[in-house]
């Protein structure tokens, strides 16, 4: 990959969640850095992002069964998105190339505090102008700051997922590789591992990445 086709630091991206043609979410984020294996983005309280209306009530109120509803409107492809506000958590990202998940560290935007490392698994990631395509497989793995304990986390709704067809025998077959791979870079604490806890905070003079107009439109070719 040339330099011409990385993204440069300070820029905004978009990271967009895509099935069947349409977009899922969309998050607006920072460029910290990209050497071509890495991309490595930013997202903090105040931005505004596209996401389903069953994952914002979910995540308003609780609500277990909007986000299951959520689920089979992925699989029916008839969700509907609306603006959601990100708030408490700002987050530090680094996605992969080629690989079937990406690593997060999530601390307390308020205070800095480390709170956690979050393994999401999902499509390996598709550059587009602009921004990356993937689409989130709901499995996570959830490590502590000092990488000393981890646990697995949504396996009920990746179980649904697969029951919707939604993850079929081939995506499940690389998730289950995918699991061995992100257990292995834990435990030798190599990639996003490697160093331990960043030494981040969102800029406050920095403005706030901003969704494009044509942030939801539909993908073609995919």
């Amino acid at each position: 990959m040339t330099d011409t086709n990385l993204f440069q630091p300070g820029t905004t991206v978009v990271r967009r969640d895509v099935h069947a043609g349409r977009v899922w979410t969309a998050m607006p984020q920072r460029v910290i850095a990209d050497t071509g294996h890495v991309l490595t983005l930013a997202y903090w309280p105040g931005i505004e992002s596209l996401a389903p209306t069953t994952w914002i009530t979910s995540t308003a109120t609780g609500d277990d069964t909007a986000r299951k509803q959520g689920l089979e409107d992925l699989a029916a492809g008839t969700w509907t998105l609306g603006r959601h506000r990100w708030t408490s958590t700002a987050l530090l990202s680094h996605f992969l190339a080629g690989e079937w998940f990406s690593v997060h560290c999530f601390q307390d935007a308020a205070t800095g505090d480390p709170l956690r490392w979050y393994v999401n698994f999902e499509k390996p990631y598709q550059r587009r102008p602009g921004g990356i395509d993937t689409l989130d497989l709901c499995l996570d793995l959830v490590v502590t700051p000092d990488l000393s304990g981890h646990h697995w986390k949504d396996r009920a709704e990746y179980a649904q997922l697969r029951r919707l067809g939604v993850i079929d025998d081939y995506l499940h077959h690389q998730v289950e590789r995918a699991q061995g791979r992100a257990i292995a870079m834990l435990d030798n604490q190599a990639g996003p591992f490697a160093d331990g806890w960043p030494a981040w905070a969102p800029d406050a003079a920095c403005p706030l990445p901003v969704l494009p107009d044509d942030a939801d439109d539909p993908v073609t070719g995919r």
